[in-house]
């Protein structure tokens, strides 16, 4: 069904398709709001982001009470014990990102996931403690109001105490993700973990050992985490269960400020996210690739626009395992690689006849070069300034280790690297010696916190989990509300596709994409996969409307929620 959210957009199709008649639905309107909003993947988290912005607190503040808001309401992929990236913008126009993502731990080696035939052992670096990275979340926080933070640690985390002393109502979705882990959280964890329980829908889960970890960080800041009793119960727990993690790699984190990926595309000014991250860098290789292209005229969600998308998809994916990983171990060619003359001879072999095999592309020749899941929020607040934010365990509840005594679950970030170069993680991404494994390393991720300018004012905030999908959620997301002027609910509920080069497969959410396009896509050498319970990231963003209110756009496809004022 062809989904259009405008007058003139109608008008087109019934004069083009008169014989046709297409059935166009109103456009659909998130939450709208006046002065500031928290989009993000639970009730409770907005919420308590909304309450600090409404007690005088700037984003930054917002942006603490929310990620640890999350930790307690979504233990799915809000975290203390994973990472993330943040991207802002203040009111004056300046920029700039924040780089918490979890490190390799010092006794982090190369091959330490091959066995002795040189062989990937997936589960070692998936489930359990030795898939554990240094964790960065605290780090992150705490730096971020470090130098923008207004109100006191106190006053920001203590309604996140109260709901980890209260509970949070589980939904139906939860309810699904915990069975659905179950077996895994008995398998990982040597005793009976509260997730692993028969849970059900309406039950009301309270965490007193996370409320006392955070009473931690209100007392001793971020040290609270990374030294004394908190770092020690956390290390004894991941060696006790076979992992390297240290004390003094806990000690030893930092979060670093990075200078974010920004590019024009059309009459937009994009800020994303940069390396560690391949977020930012993959969103605008798509982005300038397409640029010379009529998309709008093609149609949203057309043989051509979805021709168009998945070829510079393919391009770019292709760069990232080559090219991307921690800036700080391997040079990264970043400014040739979005530079248009670069793109433009990338996509020189394609054409609307037939897809390129992926076999065909491999990663682009540069002169002089040697070589689900997470949750997002968007907040923003009264005085006009703006986050994006996208923090993640990596898969769904992380390593499945759960330390009973802190109250959280660990990530599996060690998955994110190249176990060996070639050889696909668990979202089918492949990597190259780029993204090895290395001592203090930060493995690459697609994380794409993402804040657009139009006119030179801020526009949009948007980003969204989905491990591999994450990049090209974030570029149809943003396609769908400047090409094809939907509202930016519409814009985030809307059906979408992903390509990522290897596997060669154009993924479709089910049931969501006309059989006959699908067919024809087939005939021009796409292999196309919908798989029934396939979700493409959950997406939140706000969209700064023309008379200057706050539009929300919560993804319907979880629980999540937009709340202002």
């Amino acid at each position: 069904m062809i989904r259009l959210a405008s007058v003139f957009c109608l008008l087109l199709c019934l004069n083009s398709c008169k014989t046709h008649p297409v059935e166009v639905s109103k456009p659909t309107f998130g939450l709208i709001a006046n002065k500031a909003m928290v989009v993000s993947a639970r009730a409770e988290a907005s919420r308590i982001g909304v309450a600090i912005l409404k007690k005088g607190g700037n984003a930054f503040d917002a942006m603490m009470a929310t990620e640890m808001a999350l930790a307690v309401s979504y233990p799915f992929a809000g975290n203390l014990g994973g990472g993330g990236f943040m991207v802002y913008r203040m009111a004056d126009g300046t920029v700039g990102a924040l780089d918490y993502r979890e490190k390799a731990p010092k006794a982090a080696f190369k091959n330490m996931y091959l066995d002795a035939s040189g062989e990937v052992q997936p589960e070692k670096s998936q489930l359990g403690a030795l898939a554990v990275g240094v964790p960065g979340t605290v780090a992150g926080i705490f730096e971020a109001h470090k130098k923008f933070g207004t109100l006191p640690i106190q006053d920001i985390l203590s309604p996140v105490i109260h709901l980890a002393q209260k509970g949070y109502v589980v939904t139906e979705k939860q309810q699904r993700r915990f069975t659905n882990y179950r077996e895994l959280f008995l398998t990982v964890n040597k005793d009976t973990i509260p997730y692993a329980k028969d849970i059900i829908a309406g039950d009301t889960i309270k965490n007193i050992a996370l409320a006392t970890t955070l009473q931690a960080l209100i007392d001793k800041g971020r040290d609270g985490f990374y030294k004394g009793a908190v770092a020690e119960k956390l290390v004894n727990h991941l060696q006790e269960n076979g992992g390297i993690l240290t004390l003094d790699d806990l000690a030893s984190y930092k979060a670093v400020w990075r200078k974010p990926v920004q590019f024009t595309y059309k009459d937009l000014t994009v800020i994303s996210m940069s390396p560690p991250s391949s977020g930012g860098t993959c969103l605008a290789q798509i982005m300038k690739m397409i640029e010379p292209y009529d998309i709008k005229q093609y149609g949203h969600n057309q043989e051509k626009t979805i021709q168009l998308l998945t070829e510079a998809e393919r391009r770019a994916y292709a760069d990232r395992s080559y090219y991307l990983g921690d800036p700080d171990f391997v040079t990264i060619p970043l400014d040739t690689l979005i530079s248009a003359t670069y793109l433009g001879k990338r996509m020189q072999n394609f054409n609307f006849e037939r897809a390129t095999p992926s076999v065909e592309v491999s990663h682009g020749k540069l002169p002089g070069y040697e070589s689900d899941e997470t949750t997002h929020y968007s907040i923003v607040d009264q005085f006009g300034n703006t986050i994006s934010v996208t923090t993640t365990l990596n898969g769904a509840y992380g390593s499945k280790l759960y330390n009973i005594e802190l109250g959280f679950f660990l990530n599996n970030e060690m998955d994110d690297f190249s176990s060996k170069p070639g050889v696909p993680n668990m979202f089918g991404l492949i990597g190259a010696e780029a993204n090895a494994i290395a001592p203090e390393k930060r493995m690459l991720s697609s994380m794409t916190p993402t804040i657009v300018e139009k006119n030179n004012k801020l526009w949009m905030s948007v980003g969204t989990p989905g491990g591999s999908t994450i990049i090209t959620s974030v570029l149809q997301t943003i396609l769908n509300v400047s090409e094809f002027d939907m509202t930016m609910q519409d814009a985030v509920n809307a059906p979408r596709f992903h390509h990522q080069w290897l596997p060669d497969v154009v993924i479709f959410e089910p049931n969501a994409f006309d059989q006959e396009l699908l067919k024809n896509l087939k005939n021009k050498g796409y292999t196309i996969d919908q798989q029934e319970s396939q979700i493409i990231g959950k997406v939140d963003g706000i969209l700064v409307r023309e008379d200057g209110t706050l539009e929300g756009g919560a993804d319907k496809r979880g629980d999540d929620t937009a709340m202002g004022f």
